[in-house]
């Protein structure tokens, strides 16, 4: 009989689908306030528009020193035992924000907040490597990386939504509610994984002191580089389409944006994911970043409730399938031991992208135009398919 050859190891299995609801839920609670919280310190503490931006970028500092300090622990403890402690850390700094403090009390607990996000993140994303099927691993990964996508955008969405009718602090308890519903669940992951207590023993031993490779992956640096400049595409987006589409009276559209965005994402990012198993990285990568100049394009020439519309969608096929083969190819391209580290790594380009872009690309509207900036972004995206091609691409080979 010759169905062992035509069935395929599963992808959902109990400890993929837990995972991937925390990673969800961990990623609602950060979009979900980092929509308000900039309006939440201007109102509540009188603070200046710059000031509210850094309570708002402090986050995306603490998630990078997050990831940055966890992928050299991941691989000592194992990724469950960090998302579990990761767990513990985000409802403490969830139950900060009920504290009536300072201002810069509330800045302390954006960043400690941002810690606790980018230790869980990085040990999700090490957990979705390990309990996918390695035959499947690139799909297994472009469907985990749906979590995300979709915490992206329900996040946004239901953050202005619920902060219409309910006050903060119901949003803070939301948030504090994921956090222990996460906590709950992940105590029933089960992770294969060897930590490097045995083999890697002695190597560990001669790094006593500081050594890059503990907290980034070199296999691993050319994708961050790469996720640097699509994060900043990114971030022109998440900062401005608000202002923009109110300057071209699409306001109604535009808040539907990432609605559009995440619908072609669940689409388009399975899809990627077979195929990259199947064929390779390259036949997903190009008309990615093809869709994602496309994304600019649509932005700088539109003028139409359609033309929104299709730029949110060429997004979702865009840039939501960059973000994850690119994870994808980032752990393809790291031996099994350093996948804690290479999602770090990855993650961290991915931060700095989405972090530093409102404030570089702040500097530039004050000379440009918004439909001028995202055309700018289509140059920066069609740079980026360059360098994918030059870092990784053309070293590519058409069968596995």
């Amino acid at each position: 009989m010759g169905h062992t050859e035509t069935t395929k190891t599963p992808i959902w299995t109990k400890s993929f689908n837990i995972n991937f609801l925390t990673n969800f839920l961990v990623y609602l609670s950060m979009y979900l306030l980092i929509v308000l919280i900039a309006s939440y310190t201007t109102t509540t503490y009188n603070a200046s528009a710059s000031i509210a931006g850094l309570v708002t970028g402090l986050f995306i500092i603490g998630s990078l020193i997050g990831r940055f300090t966890t992928g050299k622990y991941v691989n000592q403890l194992g990724p469950k035992k960090i998302l579990i402690c990761g767990l513990i850390f985000l409802i403490i700094t969830q139950l900060c924000y009920f504290i009536e403090g300072s201002l810069l009390f509330l800045m302390f607990t954006r960043l400690i907040n941002g810690i606790a996000t980018g230790i869980i993140t990085t040990a999700t994303g090490t957990i979705a490597a390990y309990v996918t099927p390695p035959e499947r691993k690139s799909e297994g990964i472009s469907m985990f990386s749906l979590s995300l996508v979709i915490g992206t955008a329900i996040g946004p969405f239901f953050g202005l939504f619920l902060s219409n009718i309910y006050p903060i602090e119901v949003l803070f308890g939301l948030c504090l509610a994921c956090g222990i519903i996460s906590l709950i669940t992940s105590l029933f992951i089960k992770v294969q994984f060897e930590t490097t207590s045995k083999e890697q023993h002695s190597s560990l031993e001669k790094s006593k002191g500081f050594d890059l490779s503990n907290y980034l992956a070199k296999e691993a640096v050319p994708v961050a580089i790469l996720m640097v400049l699509s994060g900043l595409t990114y971030s022109s987006i998440l900062s401005f389409i608000k202002d923009y589409a109110e300057e071209i009276n699409l306001v109604t559209v535009s808040s539907y944006f990432f609605i559009f965005y995440a619908l072609s994402s669940l689409f388009t990012r399975p899809l990627a994911g077979r195929l990259m198993d199947n064929r390779n990285e390259n036949v997903v990568a190009y008309p990615s970043f093809i869709f994602l100049i496309l994304t600019f394009v649509c932005l700088y020439f539109t003028s139409s409730s359609w033309l929104m519309v299709v730029a949110g969608l060429c997004l979702g096929a865009g840039y939501g399938t960059i973000s994850s083969i690119m994870q994808a190819v980032a752990i393809k391209v790291s031996p099994p031991a350093k996948y804690g580290v290479a999602t770090s790594t990855y993650f961290i380009g991915l931060d700095l992208g989405i972090g530093l872009g409102p404030y570089l690309l702040g500097f530039l509207i004050n000379s440009l135009s918004y439909a001028s900036l995202y055309g700018l972004m289509a140059i920066v995206a069609l740079i980026t398919m360059v360098l994918y091609y030059l870092f990784h691409g053309r070293k590519v080979k058409e069968s596995y």
